[in-house]
């Protein structure tokens, strides 16, 4: 018989692992998405930070505080879901979408490749146990270019939240572009290096000790909020063989997690359990769970969705309401603003000179037309009767009252119109003494 034929009689026993049931790779998935989202929100015009004027620009909209209805309604929107997110999942955005997390993963995995898996950063101050094998400049020079390729690759995010996607690019090929600032690289030296210090250095510590999301936990977790959970009563089916505490990276026992613990609901150490105990055909003694240790059964689970309605009951309704006021806020939203006012005080014009101020809060090309009415146009001089924006942006006229006007009350209008049917108006009272002209607006 051949060696062939004895190998093809041994029996092949296929067990079920579960695979479903690991949360590496799909978080990693998630991480990915979210730092996709966080260029995407920018480079297609959802929010974005105009600079020159000022303002926050969403939907290619410039919004002003007096666009009310578009600040608060977003602002409760997002408040109330953060509130909610928080009570139910509780941590999950940490371990799953934070990018400050996802950047002290990416730091601490190639620390340990290069450096060896136990040179961790202590806060304690302890040296770093560097293997002595892995000791060689040549790998500290490589941990170093990959920081700083790292950091100079998300340095470029912040920008596209402050500049047009083509303005980033063309300060990336070094391409002239007048709408690039003069301390543009100075501004960009500083993301890369707080980058730099952030992936070399701070990693875990922020998420430890000084991130401000988890201070929510004592205003909002409760005892039904997703976490970790150790199954007691199996264990005696524990190994003890502290994997799931060695591949926690934040030096914390999953096995006993208090009520506002450092856990950020990775599921790491759930992964690492169900790949202990599925060699013996048996589940994990970590789960996800929202409910407290003790409780099982149907009736915890009743608890709990009775728990999370109540809370929907007093959140949701300020989420529909922020989500109402934001659309109407877009379907409100004026796209120019007109305003007039005196100009005397400036450059010594004298008081029958006005100010027209013209502003256009879109980010696409745009045509206006001026006039007065109400006043013959032997009467007036105004500078400029059309207005072209390439952009969102602000064009002033001077409108200058003729001193031939009959001394008396003369009421005109400034009227501006534009191509897309946009129109609005604004009143003035021009007030004309014997040889004292006066102005009102």
């Amino acid at each position: 018989m051949s060696s062939n034929d004895s190998l093809s009689r041994i029996p092949i026993t296929v067990e079920n692992t579960n695979a479903s049931a690991s949360y590496h790779w799909r978080r990693r998935f998630t991480q990915f998405l979210f730092v996709a989202l966080a260029i995407i929100i920018p480079v297609s015009g959802l929010l974005r930070i105009d600079l020159v004027a000022g303002a926050f620009v969403v939907l290619d909209r410039q919004i002003w505080w007096a666009d009310f209805f578009l600040i608060f309604g977003l602002w409760l929107l997002l408040a109330s879901a953060a509130v909610m997110l928080y009570s139910t999942v509780g941590t999950a955005f940490c371990g799953w979408a934070c990018p400050q997390n996802s950047l002290a993963e990416m730091a601490n995995h190639w620390t340990y490749r290069l450096l060896g898996k136990r040179a961790d950063l202590s806060i304690s101050g302890e040296k770093m146990k560097v293997a002595a094998r892995k000791n060689h400049w040549l790998n500290w020079l490589l941990l170093g270019l990959i920081f700083l390729g790292v950091s100079m690759v998300m340095a470029l995010i912040p920008l596209l939240y402050f500049y047009p996607p083509e303005v980033v690019w063309s300060f990336i090929i070094f391409r002239e572009d007048a709408r690039l600032a003069d301390s543009l690289h100075y501004i960009y030296t500083i993301f890369v290096l707080l980058f730099l210090v952030d992936i070399s250095f701070i990693r875990h510590f922020w998420c430890r000790f000084m991130c401000v999301y988890r201070v929510w936990q004592h205003g909002f977790k409760t005892h039904q909020t997703l976490r970790i959970n150790y199954d007691e009563a199996r264990r005696e089916s524990c190994e003890k063989c502290n994997y799931c505490t060695t591949v926690c990276f934040l030096g914390i026992d999953p096995r006993d997690t208090d009520m506002y613990d450092s856990c950020i609901n990775c599921g790491e150490c759930i992964d690492a359990c169900h790949y202990v105990q599925a060699k013996k055909g048996e589940s994990s003694l970590l789960t996800f769970t929202g409910r407290i240790k003790s409780q099982t059964g149907g009736g915890a689970v009743a608890r709990n969705l009775a728990s999370m309605s109540q809370r929907m009951r007093w959140t949701l309704p300020f989420s529909l309401l922020g989500l109402s006021l934001f659309v109407y806020g877009l379907v409100d939203y004026q796209y120019y603003h007109l305003s007039v006012y005196r100009a005397d005080a400036n450059h010594g014009a004298s008081i029958q000179d006005y100010r027209i101020a013209v502003s256009h809060k879109l980010y696409r090309p745009a045509e206006l037309s001026v006039s007065v009415k109400g006043l013959e146009a032997a009467d007036f001089t105004l500078s400029d009767s059309v207005l072209k924006f390439d952009s969102a942006g602000r064009i002033d006229l001077g409108l200058h009252v003729n001193s031939t006007l009959p001394p008396g009350l003369h009421r005109f209008v400034v009227d501006v119109v534009a191509k897309d049917g946009w129109h609005d108006s604004y009143r003035v009272q021009h007030f004309v003494e014997k040889n004292t002209p006066r102005a009102g607006v």
